[in-house]
């Protein structure tokens, strides 16, 4: 078992506030405001963006690996995901994540690369960790 560390601050009111998220390793380090969370601002992270992040970058691995069971070593596999803060029950909700996945793999075939994509999606831990998610939707591409 291997456990992963972050952490994040954030100082004065939710709206005129400011933090920052980090990794214990040093690997990253963020800024994040209420306008880069909920507004138009680009001037930071927001929690959903890291979600987003770290969902695109556990499917990717996880789906390197069962094409690797499949005797398959992709070239490359890129993956972009979107992740919806919308309402629920009044609430800031994540409703929605999309994964758009596009793959370069030797030997591959569409039908094959969709039954690993969605075998992909099922399994990865991120993705078993977001299950409350209403919505998480797949387009696998194969290049």
């Amino acid at each position: 078992m291997r456990k992963h560390r972050a952490e994040a601050r954030w100082d004065k009111g939710l709206k005129n506030g400011e933090g920052e998220v980090k990794s214990a390793t040093g690997a990253f380090l963020a800024k994040y405001t209420f306008a880069s969370r909920f507004g138009d601002s680009t001037s930071g992270t927001s929690p959903e963006e890291l979600i987003g992040a770290a969902h695109s970058g556990c499917f990717s691995m996880f789906l390197s690996g069962l094409l690797e069971k499949e005797s398959l070593t992709p070239e490359y596999i890129h993956t972009k995901a979107v992740v919806t803060l919308g309402e629920l029950d009044g609430a800031p909700t994540i409703t929605k994540i999309e994964l758009n996945t596009e793959v370069k793999a030797e030997g591959l075939d569409d039908e094959k690369l969709q039954q690993l994509a969605q075998d992909a999606k099922k399994g990865c831990p991120v993705s078993k960790a977001l299950n409350a998610v209403p919505e998480i939707t797949l387009q696998a591409t194969l290049l």
